[in-house]
């Protein structure tokens, strides 16, 4: 059967398929090794754990590849993570709201966050690395001031009950599972999932056509805060306090596994899949190395490796790929 696709788009699928088959030929090389190391590596309370440590930062991988994808950063997810997991702690304490409210209130206020930088990089044209590097800095005092540098604890049993099980399985995972499930189809669907790869791809093109790139890129930005603030509710409801210094570090932990995933950090090349496949394998390192007792200050320099091999080859990819896809 013939491509219904123009002959580039054919050979961009075809090497982004190659390239998730490698992700998940490392995976399956690293999960054997593993189980030869430490064959408890593979029973079923440890890849629950697995699964359960990695949902807040595949939610915020999710979030961060849509940003990706039009060629932009956010780099103030950590802090948003903190700012509304001490928001939602606030709200969650005995004889106040119970769950909606605090659940609700974290979204918007990560959302809000969002929005601040889509307005900072479309209307004022500052670059998205300035604009969420100063988010960043601003939401991790805002997270201060909320708590008076202190952990908000004392939540409500209803939300600490976010990060139990259901019939076995975590519920931050299912939460993951929705959130992946429904921005993948919306990126694949929605007009608007499709603007954001033709914004990513050439967003003068996309100027061209008579799309409101502007419009594209602030709800990229606007979803992906909403996501970071899911995720900070999740993480709180799962340490059971709003800590202000959570979240330090999870920006790159997620772009990580969104490059990783095959996501390019041009834009206009990815998806929610290899982010998940990117996610997991980093989860998996992470625990592999807890399992193996590897010192906390060694896993910080395997996971500072991983970045810059990430991004080293992404480049690489974008360099071979030129006169290949056009």
């Amino acid at each position: 059967m013939p491509c219904p696709f123009k002959k580039g788009a054919c050979v961009r699928g075809l090497k982004i398929f190659s390239g998730q088959l490698g992700i998940v030929v490392a995976l399956a090389v690293l999960v054997v090794v593993l189980a030869v190391l430490k064959p408890n590596f593979l029973s079923a309370a440890n890849l629950l754990n697995v699964v359960r440590q990695v949902s807040i930062n595949g939610i915020l991988a999710v979030g961060v590849t849509v940003v990706l994808l039009t060629g932009g950063v956010d780099l103030s997810l950590g802090s948003v993570v903190a700012v509304t997991g001490v928001g939602a702690a606030n709200l969650a304490c005995p004889g106040d709201f119970q769950l909606a409210v605090p659940i609700t209130a974290g979204i918007l206020a990560g959302a809000a966050c969002g929005s601040v930088n889509g307005a900072v990089v479309t209307r004022c044209g500052v670059p998205s690395f300035i604009a969420t590097l100063g988010m960043m800095t601003a939401a991790r005092g805002l997270a201060l001031v909320l708590s008076e540098g202190r952990p908000v604890s004392n939540m409500s049993p209803a939300l600490t009950r976010l990060a139990g099980d259901v019939f076995g399985i975590p519920v931050p995972a299912l939460i993951l599972a929705v959130v992946a499930g429904a921005v993948a189809w919306s990126l694949k669907n929605l007009l608007w999932g499709r603007y954001i790869y033709a914004v990513g791809g050439n967003a003068q093109a996309a100027r061209a056509a008579g799309i409101r790139v502007r419009g594209v890129v602030f709800l990229a930005y606007a979803l992906c805060g909403a996501l970071a603030g899911l995720a900070g509710v999740v993480l709180a409801s799962r340490i059971t306090t709003g800590q202000p210094n959570a979240g330090v570090g999870y920006e790159l932990d997620a772009i990580a596994a969104v490059v990783i995933g095959g996501t390019r950090l041009s834009g206009g090349v990815g998806g929610i899949g290899g982010t998940l496949l990117g996610v997991l394998l980093m989860g998996v390192i992470g625990n592999g190395l807890d399992l193996l007792n590897v010192p906390s200050y060694y896993q910080q320099i395997v996971k500072g490796v991983i970045i810059i091999g990430a991004v080293w080859f992404d480049r690489c990819h974008q360099q071979t790929g030129k006169g290949q896809i056009e």
